[in-house]
């Protein structure tokens, strides 16, 4: 499913409840959500403890940003999200990826270049993926280096990132102009 199948379009802000206006804004400050939020808007249910989740991963989680943004862009190559992909693209970068470094993370974990910390953590989000867990070699590489705390977030990182790309992809969210998509690898 490419970001072009839109499925379900973006709830406008017209449309949002008063509750929606408080939780993504009222629309009309200039700042504009990002359209799976939008989309999300759909199930206001849905939306505010989506929301903490979210913010509790990004504010309060224990890993680096750099980590978790490698785990971000890998579980969205993994589940083919334009989406997904190309906001973290943006936010990897702010987090200090090279581009060379985001370009290697479709290849993956076997691409030349990667430290052995960042090889774990690219195979870690590939076997969360594949099997929904980890191998016992690359848990006790993870094990070596991680505390308690960022190993309980290493799956909720993965996970978060696999089920926004289903709901981009599911309902075909748009991109945002200037997203870059997945890079094609052979």
């Amino acid at each position: 499913m490419s970001a072009s199948d839109n499925r379900l379009v973006p709830q406008s802000p017209d449309d949002w409840s008063e509750h929606t206006k408080g939780l993504l804004g009222s629309g009309g400050d200039g700042a504009k959500p990002l359209n799976i939020l939008n989309t999300i808007a759909h199930h206001p249910s849905l939306l505010e403890p989506f929301l903490g989740f979210a913010a509790t991963l990004a504010v309060m989680g224990t890993l680096s940003r750099r980590d978790s943004e490698l785990l971000a862009l890998r579980t969205a190559y993994n589940c083919r999200s334009d989406f997904e992909w190309g906001h973290h693209v943006e936010y990897a970068r702010d987090a200090g990826l090279s581009d060379a470094e985001i370009a290697r993370v479709a290849v993956g974990a076997a691409a030349d270049g990667w430290n052995a910390d960042d090889r774990t953590l690219l195979t870690a989000a590939d076997e969360l993926h594949a099997r929904h867990d980890v191998s016992a070699e690359t848990w006790q590489a993870l094990r070596a280096r991680f505390s308690d705390a960022q190993l309980v977030e290493i799956p909720f990182v993965v996970g978060n990132y696999t089920m926004l790309s289903m709901v981009a992809n599911a309902t075909g969210v748009p991109l945002e102009e200037g997203i870059l998509t997945i890079p094609q690898t052979d």
